[in-house]
């Protein structure tokens, strides 16, 4: 499941958690009570979650070896020499590679999912479309481009907050990765 920073993300990984047992990578705050605070609010039905370290990837390749979801937020920015460059909105964006690797390593089939918050407190609506990705072309290219799409369609309701075009500590800025 590739959910984007659209609407309530949080709501998805309820939901599906509540049927089917979930991992889902999120990132470790700095603090620990407020570690312990996501894991309380997160880990409820079949929930599990996986750091954003080479231990939670290995956690989602053990979650999709055994038949499980696994869900992943595709609009964060990775960390260097964990993504590449990639369109998103017209300019470059750092991507996560993890996708493609994780559909190699298992063939998992991949899922973009997004929620909608309904208006006046009325709930949210999910989104679930299946994604295919063309082997010849840049995997987060073509992420990028289907993140683009459902952005699209709620752009009030994206994180637009999220620094999305950060350049990774020691990662080379995409004008310098041109003249390679």
């Amino acid at each position: 499941m590739l959910t984007p920073h659209v609407g309530c993300f949080e709501v998805i990984g309820l939901y599906i958690a509540a049927r089917l047992p979930m991992t889902c990578m999120y990132r470790p705050p700095r603090w620990k009570f407020l570690d312990t605070l996501m894991h309380e609010g997160r880990e409820r039905g079949q929930m599990r979650l996986a750091a954003t370290d080479l231990g939670g990837v290995r956690q989602l390749l053990k979650a999709l070896k055994r038949g499980e979801t696994i869900g992943v937020l595709p609009d964060q920015v990775p960390g260097n020499g964990e993504g590449e460059w990639a369109t998103f909105f017209d300019r470059p964006a750092y991507t996560m590679t993890l996708i493609g690797r994780l559909m190699e390593s298992s063939g998992a089939a991949v899922v973009m999912c997004h929620s909608e918050r309904l208006p006046q407190g009325e709930g949210y609506a999910l989104y679930f479309s299946s994604l295919s990705f063309d082997a010849a072309s840049s995997i987060p290219g073509q992420m990028n481009a289907a993140l683009e799409r459902v952005i699209r369609d709620h752009p009030e309701q994206y994180l637009w907050s999220y620094n999305r075009y950060k350049v990774p500590r020691g990662a080379l800025p995409p004008d310098a990765v041109k003249e390679l």
